[in-house]
């Protein structure tokens, strides 16, 4: 039985050293995916902050552009009204002249 212990105290001695050396590429490994869990989970946030003022930006630019349509729009509606206006006003005074002059005919030739 010594023997045995003999013989299996190096081999305990060994198997022990193994389990530490395992122990310790373990946790190595364990540090090792932690930091690149981390950088990676770094990296994904900086591209959604990235993306994220990219569609803030994009839909700035979409909104300002929508506002200087309708500028131009009103614009646009702002001067064909005042044409309109200016044509019915026109159209009134022609009326207005055309009527005062078919009076004034009348009246001459009533009195003639």
């Amino acid at each position: 039985m010594k023997r045995l212990l003999i013989l299996a105290a190096p081999l305990a001695v060994g198997l022990a050293a193994c389990s530490q050396n395992a122990q310790n590429e373990t946790a190595d490994a364990a540090n090792a995916i932690a930091a690149d869990t981390e950088a990676t989970t770094r990296n994904a946030v900086s591209d959604v902050d990235v993306a994220t003022d990219r569609a803030f930006g994009s839909a700035e630019r979409h909104i300002d552009n929508a506002g200087d349509h309708l500028d131009n729009a009103a614009a646009h509606a702002d001067d064909r009204l005042d044409r309109a206006g200016d044509a019915i006003s026109n159209g009134a005074d022609r009326a207005a002249d055309a009527t005062g002059n078919a009076l004034e005919r009348a009246g001459r030739a009533l009195k003639d």
